[in-house]
């Protein structure tokens, strides 16, 4: 074989090699990088924003965790995700049921403890975000860190464009219809034991005070938490605003909320004569994140705006 020729074989091999390199993505991860093959066929997702992520991006993940204050995933995404298997839910992973899945990377949250990172990391590459606190662009970062390990990063780019492009518009729209001291709001989750306010940082606040709502907590909120004590009724009036969004998790928080809604220091807030409480899903506004959901958010302020306003 002439010298040429077997440079030509070498050089051949090497862009073979140089390929087959490519086709693996490193991701820089909380701890520490991890190689992802290209393409993964079997996404496990231990978070809900990594459910909500991998379909955004155009997978089917082969498991999924329950949502907080649910049996299965969360309501908004139940239609597409149904035929997904549980592993586990957010208080307790089913270790075994994450291995039966086979997967071949398994999207995990920022706050996921190492001792479990350790454990799932022996299954198969586990991609933990490099976020570890609540603000408003968290979301965000995570979509587009899940989308470079999933090879998606321009997908994930085309999504995020159309839901700027939809806040924008809506904005335009609260600018236009509700005068400027009338834009007040607040996210509250009702539970068995009362009222907690969530921190603007959080990601449904976030989205609702990018359409020009002015999101505030009251200053019940202690930096670094992502809501409030427990309010008793007695201190709503603390919490009174112009708009409030009222979420509940499941019926024990339903049936206080409806009790409360009753009392008459709930009949005294201005938000209440205004018939300004919004209902609002709390497995969506307070414990969802990622595309889809910002989308479902982004509707149901949509219909704020439909029908609330004069």
């Amino acid at each position: 074989m002439s010298f040429s020729r077997k440079l030509g074989c070498v050089a051949l091999g090497l862009l073979c090699a140089l390929n087959l390199y490519a086709a693996d993505i490193t991701v820089t991860t909380k701890f520490g990088d991890v190689v992802v093959k290209d393409e993964p066929k079997r996404i496990v997702t231990v978070y809900e924003g990594g459910l909500d992520s991998a379909f955004a991006l155009g997978f089917k993940p082969v498991g999924a965790i329950a949502t907080r204050g649910g049996d299965g995933v969360a309501s908004y995404i139940q239609e597409i995700a149904k035929d997904v298997p549980l592993v586990g839910s957010m208080r307790e992973l089913n270790i075994e049921a994450v291995v039966a899945q086979r997967p071949d990377v398994i999207l995990a949250p920022y706050y996921l403890p190492k001792e479990q990172y350790d454990l799932l990391s022996r299954i198969a590459p586990t991609l933990v975000p490099l976020e570890t606190s609540i603000e408003p662009d968290t979301w965000i970062k995570e979509f587009r860190f899940y989308a470079k390990a999933l090879n998606r990063e321009q997908v994930a780019e085309d999504i995020l464009t159309k839901i700027n492009d939809r806040i924008a518009s809506m904005k335009q729209t609260v600018e236009a219809k509700i005068p400027a001291d009338q834009r007040g709001a607040s996210l509250l989750r009702w539970m068995p034991q009362g009222a907690v306010i969530l921190t603007p940082k959080f990601f449904s606040n976030a989205i609702l005070a990018q359409t020009g709502f002015d999101v505030t907590d009251a200053g019940l909120v202690k930096a670094g938490r992502p809501h409030s004590s427990p309010l008793s009724l007695e201190n709503l009036p603390s919490i009174d605003n112009e708009w409030i969004f009222m979420a509940t998790l499941d019926a024990d928080a339903r049936e206080a909320l409806a009790a409360a809604e009753k009392s008459p220091a709930f009949a005294r807030l201005e938000v209440a004569k205004k018939g300004h409480v919004i209902p609002v899903h709390g497995q969506l506004w307070t414990s969802a994140t990622g595309a889809i959901a910002a989308q479902a958010i982004l509707d149901d302020i949509q219909n704020v705006l439909d029908h609330k306003l004069h």
